[in-house]
């Protein structure tokens, strides 16, 4: 996450293997936020939301590591340490919004409900 927000301040030259393939994939990564955040363009978007939303993504629907509830956790994490106050929220929209349009997470495994017979 701090390459690329490095990366989205100046440019500077991807440091890791995964900064380098997640810059391979930005323009569908961006295209996700951008369908999943209709009302902030990428260049409006704070950086460290960004940044977090871009990794979190690619690991979400590229690296396929971690379970989506884990990787969902963690980017909400980084929001409110990195991030400002509405951060987390923000970020916790995005992702959740795009996971199940993605169908990388059912309805019901994020709400607490109790179910039905």
């Amino acid at each position: 996450m701090q390459a690329l927000f490095a990366y989205s301040c100046n440019n500077s030259e991807p440091v890791t293997d995964d900064t380098k393939e997640i810059i391979t994939h930005l323009p569908e990564i961006d295209a996700i936020i951008q369908e999943n955040a209709p009302k902030w363009t990428i260049d409006k978007i704070n950086k460290i939301d960004l940044s977090i939303l871009r990794y979190s993504l690619w690991e979400l629907i590229f690296q396929k590591k971690a379970p989506p509830k884990v990787t969902i956790d963690e980017a909400i994490e980084l929001a409110k340490e990195f991030g400002t106050e509405t951060s987390s929220s923000f970020v916790n929209g995005v992702i959740g919004s795009a996971t199940k349009k993605l169908g990388l997470i059912k309805k019901d495994d994020t709400e607490s409900e109790p179910k039905t017979a």
